[in-house]
């Protein structure tokens, strides 16, 4: 998967050895260096050259047996999801696809899907951007119905989304350190518990922070999900959040874990004081790993629409973002926001989620978001 970044600035990753290549662990959720040594070289005998009299015996080819063909599974995991993300997508796309019922290609067609976009929270640069570069499609492709139109606003959909697409990666330090932020009611703690889950499912040690040490249950709701994914969890009730972040780093290190999580206090963006709070957390977090966090994920709401857009602005600008996590995409009409993101402050989305169990959030793809949206 390429790397992508945000246009705003971002410590690059440094450079893996050779021999450190990331490797794609299951279900592509993170990527981690192979450990394996390379195969010892193969000695190779001396040829030995025929005398030039010698005849040349041409065996005759061996017949090549005939394919075996495996059987199809009735349903991938990967189709699985498929079917939730269309279904939890339906409010949005509804209202899209909708559009595409007529059988004529006129201006009316290209205002109702100017409205429908709008109304999905795709923004006005993104919706303009996608009218025109559809336009131009539909006059060189020569499309002659309103279903033609719709598979080609899917691929300009998927083209405008595909900066997005990036793989979480872990294994490139010891350990990867991710800080978590994001407003209250976000999906934050959730969202981190399911991480938690799927990154020890893919055999990596992993050490939660308790560092909302604001809100009464956040640490007891960490916890839940420690005891869940069987990780550990540093907290201290009523403690300094960047005193506990600071703690689970060094934690950590000392303890050979592979991924450090710290989640920390719900911000709104236009509490000036709090972000600060977050900007401290970030480099304390540094001075006990120098090249840490390396990841800085923030957790939005998909039901929040164009907010969610000036959400990743303003942390983006107080933190500088490496990634997101879009929830809730299955109870809005709003999901549209992710094409205004891709075009205004072009994040890469780690993972979206369209539900409350844990195989409900999933890595993001441009392709199966666009086709989901609009099929």
């Amino acid at each position: 998967m390429p790397h992508m970044f945000s246009f705003f600035k971002k410590t690059a990753p440094a450079p893996a050895p050779a021999d450190e290549a990331p490797a794609l662990l299951p279900e592509g959720w993170v990527t981690k260096p192979a450990s394996a040594p390379a195969p010892a070289p193969v000695p190779v005998a001396p040829a030995v050259v025929a005398p030039a009299a010698a005849p040349v015996v041409v065996a005759a080819p061996r017949p090549v047996p005939p394919p075996v063909v495996a059987p199809v599974a009735p349903a991938t995991p990967r189709q699985s999801w498929m079917d939730r993300l269309r279904s939890g997508l339906r409010k949005t796309g509804s209202s899209i696809a909708g559009v595409f019922t007529g059988t004529k290609i006129d201006d009316q067609l290209y205002e109702e899907l100017e409205e429908a976009l709008l109304m999905a929270d795709a923004g006005v640069k993104a919706t303009q951007f996608l009218l025109d570069d559809l336009k131009r499609r539909v006059k060189d492709a020569k499309a002659g119905d309103p279903q033609a139109v719709r598979a080609l606003l899917i691929d300009a959909l998927a083209e405008l989304l595909s900066p997005l697409e990036k793989g979480l990666e872990v294994g490139r330090h010891t350990p990867t350190v991710m800080m978590v932020v994001g407003v209250n009611g976000a999906g934050k703690t959730t969202s981190i518990g399911k991480l938690t889950r799927h990154l020890a499912e893919a055999d990596q040690k992993v050490l939660l922070a308790a560092a909302d040490t604001f809100r009464a249950a956040a640490r007891e709701q960490l916890g839940v999900w420690a005891d869940r994914a069987k990780v550990e969890i540093i907290s201290q009730e009523g403690g300094d959040p960047a005193a506990v972040s600071f703690d689970a780093v060094n934690a950590g290190r000392a303890r050979g874990v592979d991924v450090v999580i710290a989640d920390t206090a719900g911000r709104l963006p236009t509490q000036i004081h709090l972000m600060e709070e977050l900007k401290k957390i970030k480099r304390v977090i540094a001075k006990a790993q120098a090249d840490a966090p390396h990841e800085v994920l923030l957790v939005v709401d998909g039901n929040t629409g164009q907010n969610a857009l000036n959400q990743v602005k303003a942390f983006d600008e107080a933190l500088g973002l490496t990634g997101l996590v879009v929830t809730k995409l299955d109870g809005t009409a709003k999901g549209g926001v992710l094409a205004a993101i891709a075009r205004e402050r072009p994040v890469p989305v780690y993972f979206i989620g369209v539900g409350e169990k844990l195989e409900d959030l999933e890595t993001f793809s441009a392709r199966e978001f666009a086709r989901a949206l609009l099929e």
